[in-house]
């Protein structure tokens, strides 16, 4: 059953933090665009009071979440309990894309381990907090973190990167605006 609440409390954020994986939902205001939902990972997320949490976002093959949020802001993230009592939560609210040398971005990055693929922070202004049972979700074990994109992003190093990233990361796949490249 779904309930709502008032906002992220100490539990909710130590039960948030300690989950290894959690989802990222979008959205363009096309109703023809492309809905988008990609997964994280790694140490990327942290609870930054009752209503914000932000997380690491890496360089990867596309850049929809970027776009959908320049667009409109709106986003959902989205955890699972994959070990321990069966649980999902739901945090529904305003995200914006802070990138490299944004006053905020440079305040929050030491929050964060440090990851060569790192392309920017999504800072979530949480409107809304819900959970509900999670009891169809496998239970599943934790093996480890994978090391590739560490990996391959320093093997690309920063110039690689930079070149990467206009090639892929400048516009969405329904051709809005991501991350502007120099």
């Amino acid at each position: 059953m779904s309930k709502q609440v008032d906002q992220i409390d100490g539990e909710l954020g130590t039960w948030l933090m300690k989950q290894h994986v959690f989802f990222v939902a979008t959205a363009p205001n096309e109703s023809e665009g492309h809905i988008n939902c990609s997964p994280k990972g790694g140490d990327s997320f942290r609870v930054l009071g009752p209503h914000t949490v932000a997380y690491l976002d890496y360089t990867g093959s596309g850049a929809e979440t970027a776009a959908h949020l320049k667009q409109n802001g709106r986003i959902v993230v989205m955890f699972c309990a994959f070990d321990g009592k069966p649980n999902i939560v739901r945090l529904h609210g305003e995200g914006k894309v802070l990138v490299p040398g944004d006053p905020k971005f440079e305040e929050l990055i030491i929050l964060f381990p440090e990851n060569p693929g790192t392309r920017s922070i999504v800072l979530v202004d949480v409107s809304r907090v819900s959970t509900s049972c999670g009891y169809s979700i496998p239970l599943m074990d934790f093996r480890s973190d994978r090391e590739a994109l560490n990996k391959w992003a320093t093997s690309k190093g920063p110039d690689g990167l930079v070149e990467y990233r206009k090639e892929k990361n400048s516009r969405s796949i329904d051709g809005l605006t991501s991350f502007v490249t120099e």
